[in-house]
């Protein structure tokens, strides 16, 4: 065996809040963990501004403050919390092995993979540029629909999560308009109807979104433009949000675990762990649904329970 291979109690790879909660645990039950942060230390949270459901700050609390606080609890009790990311596995045999940054090599007895899911984005430059300044571009409008309040904002997609979070946007907003880009919704007929039969939701079929409109520091707009006729109009609004699904961080393990038609990793139903033995898995990377902090928080204290259990019974 190499000198520059490192064995590895228990590897958690990537932060957010389910990493850090497993490290929290794994730490706290001397099972030395090591934690690789990934190529967005801190998650997706690092770009929310405002979390005003997480419990415990009444307050709220910014994302960024809230995985430095993440981190440092699961430092206080012997988490080594380490730059870098997963780059290629093996989890073939007995030993679970892992490469970072495509040189070092782990050997590792227990893996949970917590490498989350990244929302999709149009990727136009006004959009990016009002996410970065946290001035109303969201991906998650049960994260950030309380905010926008009385308020008129603007939806893009087509899918069930759209249309779910279209409808609970219009239980807080004045209006709330969706941008459909085709001809027809990908939802179920139901998802449909619902957001058809809903009154302060204006929905527009084969529009693109062209720009979105602001002050260089807060959301005031959007300009779409009528895929039809070849018309582009101004909507008024303070929000925008984009609800064209996301892409669970995966791909290196496919090889190996179990992943579903879109990429998020099958888990045991009850349990945080995945086809291969002593791999475990927690957060959006196996979420399709709830995609919550807290939700994910939870799964993190499962795996690290889950891992301490397999080893344990080892002995």
């Amino acid at each position: 065996m190499s000198d520059t291979i490192e064995k590895i109690k228990c590897l958690i790879i990537g932060s957010g809040p389910a990493g850090y909660t497993a490290a929290i645990y794994a730490a706290r039950a001397n099972m030395n963990p090591v934690l690789y942060q990934g190529m967005q230390p801190g998650g997706q949270l690092t770009t929310t501004n405002e979390v005003e459901n997480w419990p415990g700050n009444p307050e709220g609390i910014t994302g960024p403050e809230m995985m430095v606080g993440l981190q440092a609890q699961a430092q206080r009790f012997g988490t080594d919390v380490r730059d870098g990311w997963a780059t290629k596995v093996d989890f073939s045999g007995d030993i679970h092995k892992v490469w970072i940054n495509g040189t070092k090599e782990l050997h590792c007895e227990t893996v949970i993979i917590s490498t989350g899911a990244s929302a999709k984005y149009l990727g136009i430059p006004s959009e990016q540029h009002y996410l970065k300044m946290g001035g109303g571009v969201s991906a998650c409008a049960v994260c950030d629909g309380f905010f926008y309040r009385n308020q008129e904002v603007v939806i893009v997609g087509a899918g069930d999560s759209a249309c779910e979070e279209a409808h609970y946007l219009s239980k807080l907003c004045k209006k709330v308009t969706m941008l459909v880009r085709s001809e027809k919704f990908r939802a179920s007929k139901i998802m449909e109807e619902r957001v058809r039969k809903t009154e302060n939701i204006t929905i527009l079929m084969n529009h693109d979104t062209v720009e979105v409109l602001g002050d260089e520091q807060v959301v005031t707009g959007v300009k779409a433009l009528n895929k039809t006729t070849g018309e582009t109009f101004d909507i008024e609004a303070t929000g925008f949000f984009v609800a064209i699904g996301h892409k669970p961080n995966t791909d290196i393990f496919n090889e190996f675990i179990t992943l579903d038609e879109t990429g998020y990793i099958v888990n045991t139903p009850g349990t945080s762990k995945t086809n291969v033995t002593g791999v475990f898995v927690a957060g959006d990377a196996a979420d399709h649904v709830y995609r919550q902090a807290i939700t994910a928080a939870g799964t993190g204290c499962m795996a690290a329970l889950d891992a301490e259990r397999y080893l344990a019974s080892k002995e």
